[in-house]
């Protein structure tokens, strides 16, 4: 994202060959969560069709996520796009920045640390960088472009293509949605035992 002064014709190396690790890593991660969720059944003696089944519909949204990133993304990313935007398509992969965080709550919740300092922590990190990196990243993504062009950033949306801004809000709506599931979940895990006597 700096190496690129211009954002819509700065190139950067990177923009084009990290895109090629992401096809191996949603390949992985899908099956890995399928791993998962055989393992938590696997004692219910259901047959690997009955699991597929059940972890299809209930990851829908996650799987729809990573399928989009295979069949829509990388082919964007890679070739529809040209050589323009590398400066977008380094704004985009500032969203795993919050991955790590994400995962270590999970790996925190599977040792029974839900009550811990360390999980409380990484609780605040993750709202963070979420905010941050996969919701605050669109506006700033808009606002940059603004900026070279002259223009504010509600000027912005009026002023690039039509398919530029429903790209974008295919991209933000899952966040803003895992967003608020993270938000409510920090509510519940901050909730004091003192204010539920209370309330």
């Amino acid at each position: 994202m700096r190496s690129c002064s211009d954002v819509i014709n700065g190139r950067h190396w990177l923009a084009r060959e990290y895109v090629w690790f992401l096809i191996p890593y949603m390949i992985y991660d899908s099956y890995a969560m399928y791993l998962c969720e055989w393992y938590r059944t696997r004692d219910q003696n259901q047959d690997h069709s009955t699991t597929f089944r059940n972890f299809l519909s209930q990851n829908r949204l996650m799987i729809t996520h990573h399928a989009v990133i295979l069949f829509v993304l990388v082919p964007v990313a890679q070739r529809l796009r040209g050589d323009l935007g590398d400066f977008f398509i380094g704004c985009i992969f500032t969203a795993e920045l919050s991955t790590p965080f994400v995962s270590l709550g999970r790996i925190l919740i599977q040792l029974k640390q839900q009550h811990s300092l360390l999980y409380k922590v990484n609780g605040i990190l993750t709202l963070a960088t979420f905010l941050s990196c996969r919701i605050l990243l669109f506006p700033f993504m808009y606002w940059s472009y603004g900026q070279q062009q002259g223009l504010s950033l509600l000027q912005v949306p009026f002023n690039i293509p039509f398919y530029c801004n429903v790209a974008n809000a295919f991209l933000i709506a899952p966040q803003i949605y895992w967003f608020s599931l993270l938000c409510r979940k920090a509510a519940r895990l901050f909730d004091t035992p003192q204010a539920k006597k209370g309330g």
